[in-house]
Parts: structure tokens; sequence; C-alpha cells
């Protein structure tokens, strides 16, 4: 195992992590021919490639002891990480992404709940504060493109549901597991079984080399590496923490999108955006002010 982090370290873990994964809708305007699943099976397939490399390059020989050995919160992490990769990108086929976004904004609360449920931990009043209003900037970021339900659209809202319930799962077995086991591998895991979920729905492939060197620095930089920052970031942060922070994926987005291909964001979008960045900069700052007086 690693040194576990300083909760300062953790905390720049987690944001790098945020903005890396916040890179995805920017990217993916790029690509030429590859769509919804492919674009997930090849994205999963870099990842766990990466994830694979970077395991063998740091442990050599006991890269497959450590794969081997992640045991049961290794394992329930793995197919956590799978359900997020595939999940999303089948809510979109179905629904709006404003719809899918919207249903995202309640992890932070899941999260909390499950913490206080499993770890029995106690939630500060200024983490509900954080996530209460964080979730309304939220919805206030999105709530112009909230769409009209159909029977389709209301089971791609279904499905989204299942990215925040599986990403509460996976923060819920790092914290169980994470001190006792290296839960890396388990990023590798997920990689595999989102690829192998994905690959029925992605044939046939019309990839273009152009688009599989998009979808390799996706795999690589935007969701196998930060995936594993979080890993190591949820050593020293709460469960609650690592979900609020996470919404920093959803925050920056749009703000990429702009800058690299023109998308202005709506009004509501920057206001909603500012009202959830202030949320996540108050909840830290009180924790590093409550920790500086113990």
């Amino acid at each position: 195992m690693q040194n576990k982090p300083s909760h300062p370290q953790a905390l720049f873990l987690m944001i790098i992590a945020a903005t890396l994964w916040s890179m995805a809708g920017v990217l993916t305007r790029h690509l030429d021919a590859a769509r919804d699943f492919e674009v997930t099976f090849w994205r999963s397939v870099f990842a766990a490639l990466y994830v694979g490399a970077a395991l063998l390059w740091q442990h050599k020989s006991q890269a497959v002891p450590r794969l081997i050995s992640v045991g049961r919160y290794g394992l329930i992490s793995g197919a956590m990480w799978a359900i997020m990769f595939s999940c999303f990108m089948i809510a979109l086929t179905m629904t709006t992404v404003a719809n899918t976004l919207i249903v995202m904004s309640v992890s932070p609360l899941l999260t909390a709940l499950f913490a206080r449920i499993f770890l029995h931990q106690q939630i500060p009043a200024r983490t509900w504060l954080a996530i209460v209003v964080a979730s309304g900037g939220m919805v206030w970021m999105f709530i112009d493109g909230f769409a009209q339900l159909d029977a389709r659209g209301l089971v791609g809202m279904i499905v989204a549901m299942g990215v925040p319930l599986a990403a509460s799962v996976n923060v819920i077995s790092m914290k169980k597991g994470g001190h006792a086991v290296d839960l890396i591998p388990a990023v590798l895991i997920g990689g595999v079984l989102s690829a192998l979920a994905m690959l029925p729905m992605a044939l046939p492939f019309q990839a273009s080399v152009h688009d599989l060197l998009i979808l390799a620095l996706l795999g690589f930089f935007q969701l196998g590496f930060p995936c594993m920052l979080m890993v190591r970031a949820a050593r020293s942060l709460s469960a609650p923490e690592l979900s609020l922070l996470a919404l920093l994926e959803v925050l920056l987005g749009p703000i990429w999108v702009w800058l690299g291909a023109g998308e202005v964001p709506a009004n509501a979008t920057l206001m909603g955006g500012a009202v959830v960045l202030t949320a996540l900069i108050f909840n830290e700052l009180a924790a590093i002010r409550m920790r500086n007086k113990l």
C-alpha cells in the first residue's frame, strides 16, 4: 500500500481528477464517426490498458497478485466503475444531457446517506448545507434544457440513476476497503467489464484512426488516470467530500466546450455553476478551519 496522502494533497488529487473527467465533452466534439456505445467501448478499453500498464510499471511482477487480491470490496468497486462508465452513455441515447446531469446531481446526497448508514459517519451540518446548495445549483444550471418526458425519456432517466447510485456505492466501497488493499486495480476491472458490456452494441465499429487517437486520449487521461487519482484521494477525504468534489466535472464541462468548441453556455448554466462552486469552496474552507482548531 502507498502512503496515505495528506488532506490538502488528497483535495488537490480530487480536483485534478474532476478537471480531467470534465474534458470528455470537448474532446468528443472532435470525433469524426465514432458515436454512443462505440465511444464508451473504446474509452473503457483504453482506460483498462492505461491502468494495466501503470500497474505493471509500478509493481512489475506483483501487478497480477495485486489484481487478484482486490477482494470483495475491489470486485464491488470494479462493478460500480463499469456501471458508471456504461450507464451514462446509455442514458444519453434515451434522454437529454440536461435530464441525465440533473439525475446525476443527487450523488452527493446519496453518498452522505450511505456514509451515515454503512460507515456510521457523522455528517457535519455544513456538508448537508453544501449538498443541498450544490444540488440546487446543478438544477439551475440545466433546468432550461430539462425536457418533457416521454416513455423513452423516463427510462433514460431511470438508467441515468445508475450513475449516482453506483458512484455512491463505489465511494463507500473505497472507504471500507481502500485502507486494507489497493483498489486501483478495481478501475482496470471496471474498464474491462464496461468494454465487454458495450461491445455487442458498439458493433460494427466506425471509428477512424483520428477517432481512435482521441478515444485513446479519453481512455488514458480523461478516464483511467483520474479514476486512479480518485482512489488515492479516497484514502484521506470523507465520502461526502469525494462526491461533492466530483461535481466539479459537471461544473467545468460546459466551460471547456465553450473554450474548445465554441458552444456558449446559457446564463443559467453560469449562474448555477457559480452556486455549485460556492458550495464546494464553503464546505472545504469550513473543513480546513475545523481541522486547524483541533
